[in-house]
């Protein structure tokens, strides 16, 4: 059994502070294009209560939207932008979130690897406007610093003052491209562990792939794997997909 010690904190629940400033709960998913179990998929991402939920693996082929949607449903959450159209990346929010705008970007394409793309928005949360990136990175060394280095060119060219990005990055926090991001960016686990820490794999969990990460500004108040999460078991999150989600619970200033 595998969990967290009983006396680990609950995350703050999402609100809207007096002064504009909010309290955004974040889930980082890859959900392997929901092969696996999908109403232990819902419940796990219900039970975690995000206000974005930023997606790997979503559908992307036949009849993709339409799973997606169902998903989305499922969870109490809307789709923001993602799926096919960003080869895979998408982002889920709730209804507490008012969107400004959303776009999906295709990174270069490598002949023999897969297509790589990112799932963006900018969205409010009371008077705290933030930047959304969902991304997964590729399997070759190269080429997968090459592309955290986008992730990093693309938050910088949002116009926001605070992000929060997260993905699979097919590395472990030692590699060269984890340690580019998070050289730019807050890793949620390294700032405020919370939870459980490694993500994959769910049978053997035994190494650290996916993470959240948050500009300067914005107050990690824990990050993990939500085991022993209320509401979220074991059996649901081996049964969902092949690898843990990351929550986070962030403070954002008014912008």
């Amino acid at each position: 059994m595998i969990g967290m010690a009983p006396s680990t904190p609950l995350l703050p629940n999402s609100r809207t502070e007096p002064d504009g400033s909010a309290v955004v709960r974040v889930l980082g998913y890859n959900i392997r294009s929901m092969r696996d179990d999908t109403d232990a998929l819902a419940r796990v991402i219900r039970a975690c209560e995000p206000d974005v939920v930023l997606i790997q693996e979503a559908p992307r082929f036949f009849r993709w939207r339409k799973k997606l949607a169902r998903l989305a449903a499922a969870s109490d959450l809307v789709i923001l932008t993602g799926g096919g159209t960003a080869a895979g990346p998408a982002i889920l929010c709730s209804l507490r979130a008012t969107v400004e705008r959303t776009e999906d970007v295709l990174l270069p394409l490598t002949p023999g690897l897969h297509r790589r793309g990112l799932a963006t928005g900018v969205v409010r949360f009371g008077g705290a406007r933030l930047g959304l990136v969902s991304f997964h990175l590729s399997l070759e060394r190269n080429e997968r610093y090459a592309q955290g280095g986008m992730v990093l060119d693309r938050v910088a060219r949002m116009g926001v003052e605070h992000a929060i990005v997260g993905g699979d990055l097919n590395e472990r926090p030692d590699g060269p491209t984890f340690a580019r991001l998070a050289s730019g960016l807050q890793d949620g686990w390294a700032t405020a562990p919370w939870g459980a820490e490694y993500t994959w794999t769910p049978t053997d969990p035994y190494q650290r792939i996916d993470a959240l990460f948050a500009t300067s500004g914005a107050e990690i108040l824990g990050c993990g794997v939500p085991l022993g999460h209320p509401g979220v078991t074991e059996t649901d999150l081996r049964a969902a997909s092949d690898h843990f989600p990351v929550l986070a619970a962030l403070r954002v200033p008014a912008s």
